[in-house]
């Protein structure tokens, strides 16, 4: 690779560091690329780019941005994996496959600028997804008035059961 090659290269890795909330290291030796191949198409389904790059080039294309953590510890084979949406997304794909295929695994990542070590990452991906806690902050949203609702309606349901047992006592009496 000549100079502007490597130039144009650390240009895409930087881009896609400064865009991404979270990217993951992960060490794909001995692996296939059938198996790669479906990897990556599980994660671009989900939004996320999957890269084998060089250290040499990572360490100079994340050296001055937010992912600054993850170019002082790449050794080895490394391909990393650059999440833009939804963190937990990429982690539990990740992990996931790692389940999966023994030979695959993840290494560390950094999560907005913090570095996380593997045990981090598995327990990002335990986490609910993005679109799973809106809908817990919904539903939690939506309860906070119905339960107000039924109250107010509980009071006037009392005062009726109330005048209901007198007349049916005025009733019985006369």
């Amino acid at each position: 690779m000549n100079r502007s090659e490597k130039a144009q290269i650390i240009d895409q890795i930087k881009a896609r560091a400064d865009r991404a909330s979270i990217c993951v290291v992960t060490d794909f030796k001995g692996i296939k690329v059938e198996e790669i191949t479906e990897l990556r198409v599980k994660l671009r389904e989900s939004g996320v780019d999957y890269a084998v790059v060089k250290n040499t080039l990572a360490r100079i294309a994340t050296s001055g941005g937010m992912h600054k953590p993850l170019g002082e510890r790449l050794k080895e084979n490394n391909a990393i994996a650059f999440g833009f949406d939804d963190p937990v997304v990429v982690a539990k794909t990740l992990v996931e496959y790692a389940k999966v295929n023994k030979k695959f695994s993840v290494r560390f990542a950094s999560l907005e600028g913090k570095l996380l070590t593997e045990a981090q990452v598995q327990d990002l991906a335990k986490l609910p997804g993005k679109q799973q806690l809106l809908g817990m902050v919904l539903g939690t949203m939506n309860a906070v008035p119905t339960n107000f609702v039924s109250l107010l309606a509980n009071v006037p349901r009392g005062l009726l059961n109330v005048l209901t047992a007198l007349k049916d006592k005025k009733a019985e009496a006369a």
